[in-house]
């Protein structure tokens, strides 16, 4: 699935050594690294896109079984009718109208071949904040799992990281408002419709997002290739993990600011190649986290 803007987006511890070691920054680490403190109030302010396309038989399902803000449904004419009929029954429980179209305005309207003749116009991701990820954490008894990107700059990447994060279950998923992916369409269809079930927190500053867990007593871990193995740290409790860009990895100062660090072991063998894809190495970390957890 993939979701197009009508209008575009102008967004376009140094420790390793255990939970112990919380209160060990100086000065410097409770700095902001861009914009300062006084920005704090809004920094995890709701912020809403408007209307998108949404394409792709996964997406516009998941779309239509949320059956919020859904406008209208596009099928292309050539659309078998077993396949229409399906569509225009979810359709007509979301209340949304259905429109029959040539598969060359569907394309136009999506911007690609890879719509598998299947839109929706609707409401773009409607961002939430750090605070109401943590509330759905409370609300389901659960201890926080949030995962954060930043800097994940390849939109498959991050799709599939909100994929992994909703099936282990996390509460949701903070992405910076610049320097990272955003919910584009290649997002919501390689998430396969999961962007629309998790919630997706949009910050100014992932540093400033770090330091608020924190002071909800949520610890947080750096994936970083310096830290201890995954299976070496304590990943149970109020949890956030941290990956970073495909390139660097998690920025200094966002390492320097986290509880500590947690890395993923990699074979002797492994001719070269020193770094997992980080939406991989977010599976992993996510079901050791589970794993620790107890599982389900």
């Amino acid at each position: 699935m993939e979701i197009k803007n009508k209008r575009s987006d102008k967004d376009n511890r140094d420790s390793q050594n255990g939970r112990g070691n919380r209160g060990s920054h100086d000065e410097r680490d409770n700095r902001d690294s861009r914009g300062g403190r006084e920005n704090r109030d809004g920094w995890d302010s709701r912020d809403n896109n408007e209307t998108a396309i949404v394409y792709g038989k996964n997406a516009v399902t998941e779309l239509l079984r949320q059956g919020e803000g859904v406008d209208t449904v596009y099928l292309a004419e050539g659309l078998s009718p077993a396949v229409a009929n399906y569509y225009t029954a979810l359709a007509k429980e979301a209340g949304a109208a259905v429109k029959r179209v040539h598969a060359m305005k569907l394309r136009s309207m999506c911007g690609t071949d890879n719509n598998q003749g299947v839109a929706a116009y609707a409401s773009a991701v409607e961002y939430a904040t750090l605070d109401e990820l943590l509330a759905v954490a409370a609300a389901r008894g659960e201890d926080p799992l949030i995962l954060l990107a930043d800097g994940v700059e390849d939109p498959h990447n991050l799709g599939a990281m909100i994929r992994t994060a909703l099936l282990a279950g996390a509460q949701g998923i903070v992405i910076p408002k610049r320097g990272g992916a955003q919910v584009t369409p290649i997002v919501a269809k390689t998430s396969a419709g999961a962007s629309m079930v998790l919630p997706i927190a949009r910050v100014a500053n992932i540093g400033e997002a770090v330091r608020r867990l924190k002071e909800k007593n949520v610890f947080v871990y750096a994936a970083d290739m310096e830290g201890p193995a995954m299976y070496k740290q304590n990943l149970t409790g109020p949890l956030a993990l941290v990956l970073g860009s495909e390139g660097k990895g998690v920025s200094p100062l966002v390492k320097k600011l986290c509880d500590g660090l947690v890395s993923l072991p990699m074979s002797q063998h492994r001719a070269g190649v020193d770094s997992l894809n980080v939406s991989v190495a977010t599976g992993v970390l996510m079901y050791e986290v589970v794993r620790q957890r107890g599982g389900f």
